[in-house]
Formats: structure tokens, sequence, C-alpha cells
């Protein structure tokens, strides 16, 4: 059974701004293990800077983020491994094939033997039939769904998703809300963001919203009507 107490994710009176606009202020929670924290918020709000910063992709003007027990400000590069991170962008290279992308990111990880973990994540996010085909051929929806696979080739216990259902068809997000179920059974800890606030509700155990650099937390979902 997950422990839900505890957190993989904290982050404490986390603080960030651009010249004279304040993104950030006074940002604080918590995911622990089994979790799925939701953000929605207006393009702007900050969202995508807090997910960096949970990453170590940026570091905040003031405040602390851990993952696990270690405080980003003090931990090596390697710490980077601990999070798999779907970003605006898929950091996908075009001329390989989604096959060949995953075995590149899967020597960057120094996985071993890693074609089962890469043929399990291709078929999981209904790829396999595509996967000696370059990624230049894929649709926005599969290369966004090939970005999901990449992020967690690694089988990291923090899960990053930056509006993760950018470009997939309904189908293609039943998939994805089905990844995230699993996700949490497998006591990953998950932070999203998404413009859709059904969609936060169905996969968030907690939803808030950046709205002027604060977190306001919305209802919580009734998980019993789905």
């Amino acid at each position: 059974m997950n422990d839900r107490t505890v957190p993989l994710i904290r982050c404490e009176d986390v603080k960030k701004r651009f010249g004279h606009k304040r993104v950030l202020r006074d940002v604080s929670f918590t995911v622990s293990a089994g979790e799925v924290l939701s953000l929605v918020g207006a393009n702007g709000s900050g969202k995508t800077t807090l997910l960096r910063i949970v990453s170590g992709l940026d570091r905040p003007d003031e405040g602390e983020v851990w993952l696990g027990p270690v405080p980003l400000s003090s931990a090596a590069v390697g710490i980077r491994r601990y999070v798999g991170v779907v970003a605006h962008t898929p950091l996908l290279y075009d001329r390989l094939t989604g096959w060949e992308n995953l075995g590149f990111y899967a020597r960057l990880f120094d996985l071993v033997a890693p074609q089962k973990r890469i043929e399990h994540l291709l078929r999981t996010l209904d790829l396999w039939r595509w996967r000696d085909e370059a990624v230049r051929t894929y649709s926005r929806g599969m290369s966004q769904r090939l970005a999901i696979a990449r992020a967690l080739l690694h089988d990291p216990p923090v899960v990053i998703l930056d509006e993760p259902d950018t470009g997939l068809d309904g189908d293609s997000i039943e998939l994805l809300i089905e990844v995230v179920a699993q996700l949490r059974l497998r006591g990953r800890a998950i932070l999203t963001t998404t413009h859709n606030l059904e969609l936060a509700d169905r996969w968030g155990d907690r939803v808030f919203e950046l709205r002027s650099g604060h977190l306001h937390q919305l209802a919580c979902p009734d998980r019993s009507t789905y």
C-alpha cells in the first residue's frame, strides 16, 4: 500500500520574478507517493516556471524544493534521474524512429537491456506499429505520446507533466488518464498542469489554481462519478 504521508516533492515558500513581475509568491505544497497534484491557471500565470523549478531546470529566487530528502539547491546534476519530465517541446529527434529515440535516451540513462521497457512503453502508448517510422512523420499527438514514453523510460519516482494533453485526441487523452492512474497505483508522485479543468479534476487528488503568483486549492474531485 502506498504511503501517502511520504512527500516525494516538497516546495516551500518559493518565489520567482522576471524583472519587475512577480511570477511566484510564497508557493508551498507537497506531493506524496501515489498522489497526483493538478495545476490549472491562465497562460502566463507561472505554471511552467513552477514546473521548471521543481524539475531542477530553473532556480527560485527564494525558497526551496526537495525531491525526496534532497534539497535541489545543493543537489548534484544526477538528481534529474529522479524525475521524468514532459515539457512543451517533446525533446525528440525527428530523423530517428520512435524506437531509436527511446534507445538513445535509454543509453543516456545507462539502462541495461532496455528493449523490454521500450517495447512496453510503445505498446502502452499505442505507438508500437509506428516504432520503425521516423518521428518527423508522426502526428502532433503521436509525438506527444512518444514524449511521455521518453519521460517514463527510466521509471522515475517523480513525474512532471506540463500540459501533456496538448495535441491529443479524445482516445489518446483516455489513454493518458489510464497511464496516470497506473503511475498512481505504483506509488509515483505526479505534478501536472492543464488548461482543462475537467481533466485536472479527473486525474488529480488535489487541484490548485495558480493565480497572481499564489496557489488556491479548488474543490476536491469526487471520484465516485468516474
